[in-house]
């Protein structure tokens, strides 16, 4: 049996009895990384790596939605991390999925280059020195470009996808031009976008994007992805990810 710390709970993710841990005081995973892991198309036969993998969620649903070989998680806060540990022993899935508390600007030393099928990240949004940064350390440095910046995200996805590896990735839409430029500075080529919408009236508050490493030019823009309809109860495509019958 797992042992909870202190303001720790355990959430049932609604996926093959699947369970993780978190904390109401640190860090608690959203609806962007939970939209992630459902946007990746992956094979059965996939080694993936979570880029600043958090609590695990996206390893997690990666599991229990995509079967997938191996997953391993990169997280550079060590309670964080060691969090995520104990949601994996929780669910018994120490030889599908592994935690390293490693800087994912070095983690090629340990994991070796150009080796891995898919990278997943919901990387932190806000470049350093803009906004107010959370005092909890926990939150500032999943949320503000502290420990990391989109550059070194993009930079190590690359290294470490074999040639035609599939990139798959969370962000802003006002980051759009960055996560372009760079994605192809390091010969990951842009092939579909997809912006999430609050509801149907308003801007995009999310997109979600995926590249192949050393492929040929062509993006696609999918239909938007809409969270709520107009009497705030969700679309039935956000039901559908999170497995509700029509709950709000």
């Amino acid at each position: 049996m797992v042992k909870l710390k202190e303001n720790e709970r355990i959430d049932d993710l609604g996926i093959k009895d699947l369970k993780i841990i978190q904390n109401t005081d640190g860090f608690c995973f959203g609806m962007d990384a939970v939209l992630l892991a459902n946007y990746c198309d992956i094979k059965k036969s996939s080694n993936v790596i979570d880029l600043g993998t958090g609590t695990a969620v996206i390893p997690l649903i990666l599991w229990g939605k995509k079967d997938v070989k191996k997953i391993y998680g990169i997280e550079i806060q060590k309670e964080v991390s060691e969090m995520a540990k104990r949601s994996i022993k929780l669910n018994g899935l120490e030889g599908s999925i592994e935690i390293l508390n490693k800087d994912l600007k070095n983690v090629t030393d340990y994991l070796g280059v150009n080796k891995y099928d898919v990278v997943t990240t919901n990387p932190p949004y806000k470049i350093k020195g803009s906004g107010i940064v959370n005092p909890e350390d926990k939150k500032a440095i999943s949320r503000h470009e502290i420990k990391c910046n989109l550059e070194d995200v993009i930079k190590t996805s690359s290294r470490l996808l074999k040639h035609k590896g599939r990139f798959f990735m969370v962000h802003r839409p006002q980051r759009l031009v960055d996560i372009v430029f760079l994605m192809r500075k390091y010969k990951i080529e842009p092939k579909k976008v997809r912006f999430v919408h609050p509801r149907v009236e308003k801007k995009p508050n999310m997109l979600l994007v995926m590249g192949i490493k050393a492929a040929k030019p062509e993006l696609k823009f999918e239909k938007p992805l809409y969270v709520y309809n107009d009497d705030l109860t969700y679309t039935e495509e956000i039901n559908q990810i999170y497995g509700l019958k029509g709950e709000k």
